[in-house]
């Protein structure tokens, strides 16, 4: 999981960069905080390996796989990049 001092000090980088964007100059403070909410959960379902789709069936998160397990834990992974 994502320490929140991080989710916070993200989602203030996001919401600023959003209000000095002159496209969302009409939008009220209420509007650009759920839009910011929207791009950091993007941001996060790529980002953290709990998050990202389970490879074996991508209707679970790799979380919920390991919840639906049972006693299961990451304790090793490897990142792969293709192109």
């Amino acid at each position: 999981s994502v320490p929140a001092e991080t989710v916070e000090r993200e989602r203030n980088i996001v919401v600023e960069q959003m209000k000095a964007d002159p496209k969302m100059a009409g939008k009220t403070d209420d509007m650009i905080g759920k839009i910011a909410e929207g791009k950091l959960n993007a941001f996060f379902k790529e980002n953290t390996l709990t998050a990202q789709p389970f490879v074996k069936d991508s209707s679970k998160s790799v979380g919920d796989y390991l919840k639906s397990s049972g006693d299961l834990q990451v304790t090793e992974f490897k990142r792969v990049a293709l192109g």
